[in-house]
């Protein structure tokens, strides 16, 4: 009974848009006149980033007519209500836009206009069961019309194949009235963006932007909160300072793709020894840790696995249950090719450089840098604190623009995932580089989804 309670509770404060089915990507805005903050950012933003300039995306707002949100006369101009509500629907076969009339017979002058101009073959309209649809082909190749039903008009922009498919699609949507969607209830914002398996809220003001989100793509392992953590008090420094506390369930997991970086950077180190001595590793952690990631500093072709590794100076830490335990636990890193015993552990000679294995009390610390390492353990606290979320994390986004700025052509030109970076950089790193920080949290969600937050700062405007 308090389930179906809840669940009620949810779907009557979720977000209703009108979204067309088989849409890849949904953009939902539940009051076009709440945009004010959002749109903020993104103007300041987008004189550093282009593609966050609310020019570059206004014209997707409506398949055929040019309206601008952050100009309520540009909608009553064309018979739109600048303070309903807007769902843009992408498909493979075109796009869907459902808004509010505030004029239906200006809106049709205006429609009639833009499909006039669009040059198609004659003009198609009727009436059925309340519902006035208009529909015409394009000169230019596709189709585009409307389906109008009160105060509520879905427009449709088609390729050459979808203009019936959409029309029907239109028809359907001002047919009834729209349908709560829980995926948008469970985030915040004055807007919404779903596509693949990511939903996110947005909102924000002149100096900062908020995303609020949920997605299935994250590679990462289940995190669940702890009563505290040792790492809580620590003071964010670097690139990325992130404390994280991962359920009992993901611990492995956590362990397992460390082991899987270093395996790859020693292909003589027995993988079976490997395996067993991070199996025995993985048993003696609590799931309270802490990466530290300092700077950025490319050498060489980060093609390679060893470069990619190495760039990143870093160094993580986690609480140990046993420390007695995990000092046993480490010990068969010794007969591993290139080990070198150190006071409190292993320093570990693999392709490219040297990985530190080493034991403070109750704190395992690994880390590729040794400078990174020694200010690790130095910082590490004698007591704990209460963490208030299962993960969140500090980054410098001036640290990242440099590193990502580091990316070379000749890397770009061979490897898709560098070119992606390289494509990030480019479009946002003068961004990056002056603004203040990004914080958030993370934490775990229903089916191995993962829930985040984070807080993009600007410098107060001048």
């Amino acid at each position: 009974m308090l389930s179906s309670l809840v669940l009620a509770a949810t779907l009557a404060a979720a977000p209703a848009p009108r979204s067309a089915a088989q849409a890849q990507t949904v953009v939902h805005v539940p009051k076009l006149d709440a945009l004010a903050g959002l749109t903020a950012f993104l103007e300041r933003a987008g004189t550093h980033a282009a593609l966050l300039r609310p020019a570059a995306w206004r014209a997707e707002l409506h398949p055929f007519l040019t309206i601008d949100p952050t100009r309520p006369e540009t909608l009553t101009a064309v018979g739109l209500d600048p303070a309903g509500p807007a769902t843009v629907s992408l498909r493979t076969d075109g796009r869907v836009s459902c808004m509010r009339v505030s004029d239906a017979k200006v809106f049709q002058a205006k429609a009639a206009e833009a499909m006039t101009q669009a040059g198609g073959e004659e003009t198609k309209s009727a009436t059925t069961k309340g519902v006035t649809t208009v529909s015409t082909t394009r000169s230019a190749g596709g189709a585009m019309g409307y389906a109008l039903k009160g105060t509520d008009v879905c427009a449709y922009g088609a390729t050459d194949e979808g203009g019936a498919a959409l029309l029907k699609e239109s028809v359907k949507l001002v047919g009834k009235a729209p349908a709560a969607d829980a995926r948008l209830g469970k985030v915040a914002g004055v807007a919404f963006l779903a596509t693949g398996g990511a939903v996110l809220g947005l909102d924000g003001n002149a100096t900062g932007l908020k995303v609020d989100g949920t997605t299935t793509k994250l590679p990462l392992p289940p995190f669940q909160a702890k009563a505290a953590s040792p790492y809580a008090a620590m003071k964010p420094e670097g690139l990325l300072f992130s404390r994280v506390a991962v359920a009992p369930a993901g611990v492995s997991q956590a362990v397992g793709s460390l082991r899987a970086n270093i395996q790859s950077l020693c292909a003589s180190c027995p993988k079976e020894q490997v395996q067993a001595t991070t199996d025995a590793v993985a048993k003696q952690l609590t799931g309270n840790m802490l990466v530290s990631m300092s700077n950025v500093q490319v050498r060489g072709s980060l093609r390679a696995p060893e470069a990619r590794f190495f760039a990143v100076k870093q160094a993580l830490a986690a609480e140990v249950k046993d420390a007695a335990a995990m000092k046993s636990a480490l010990e068969p890193l010794g007969k591993l090719p290139g080990a070198k015993a150190l006071e409190d552990g292993w320093a570990l000679t693999v392709k490219g450089g040297t990985v530190q294995v080493r034991q403070k009390g109750k704190h395992l610390v690994v880390g590729n840098d040794d400078a990174v390492t020694q200010a690790t353990m130095a910082a590490l606290p004698e007591t704990t604190a209460k963490l208030e979320r299962a993960a969140d994390f500090s980054l410098d986004p001036k640290l990242l623009a440099r590193g990502l700025s580091q990316v070379s052509l000749a890397d770009v030109l061979s490897d898709e995932n560098l070119a992606a970076m390289f494509a990030v950089s480019s479009e946002l790193g003068p961004l990056l580089a002056r603004s203040e920080r990004i914080t958030g949290w993370l934490d775990s969600a229903p089916g191995g989804a993962h829930r985040f937050f984070f807080d993009w700062t600007l410098p107060e405007s001048k």
